[in-house]
This record gives C-alpha cells, sequence and structure tokens, in this order.
C-alpha cells in the first residue's frame, strides 16, 4: 500500500504589535500561535505617540510568534481530493 498523502509542514512566523518594552511583557501572540520570544521581546520596531498637532517616534518591543500548519498534499503521482491514484 503506497502512500497518497504527502502533507506539507508549513511555519507561519508573525510579529505582535510595536508597544513601550515596559508593557509588551503581558503581549500575548493570536490564538493558535506560540511566543518565540521572551520577557519584553525584541527592542527592533518604533511605536508613535500622537500629541496634539505633533507625532513622536519612540523604540519599542515586539514579539515574534510561530504557529505550525499541515498543508494536505498528494504523493507524486496522485491528485484530487481523495488523492488517487491512476
Amino acid at each position: 500500500q503506497m502512500k497518497k498523502q504527502c502533507d506539507q509542514k508549513l511555519l507561519i512566523r508573525m510579529k505582535t504589535e510595536c508597544v513601550p518594552c515596559s508593557l509588551n511583557l503581558e503581549t500575548q501572540c493570536p490564538a493558535g500561535y506560540t511566543k518565540i520570544t521572551n520577557g519584553t521581546g525584541i527592542p527592533d520596531c518604533r511605536y508613535y505617540l500622537e500629541i496634539k498637532t505633533h507625532t513622536l517616534s519612540f523604540p519599542g518591543c515586539r514579539h515574534h510568534c510561530m504557529k505550525e500548519f499541515e498543508q494536505p498534499e498528494c504523493c507524486q503521482g496522485h491528485w484530487g481530493p481523495d488523492c488517487m491514484g491512476k
């Protein structure tokens, strides 16, 4: 019995919104994602505050998150929704 289904594992990465580093400790990843950074996250971004007529930019932090996703795929020589052979 040859294998008909050869699912592909995909890693989806994303970053949370940039916020003041001191507030980023509590930041959670979206549902289904795993946080891969610790503590206050990575200080690699800037966030903006609007004060009256001015917009100020400050260094901030964000977290990196990832999610494993299985994409259904048929093995070579099989196709269709049920991965049938010839």
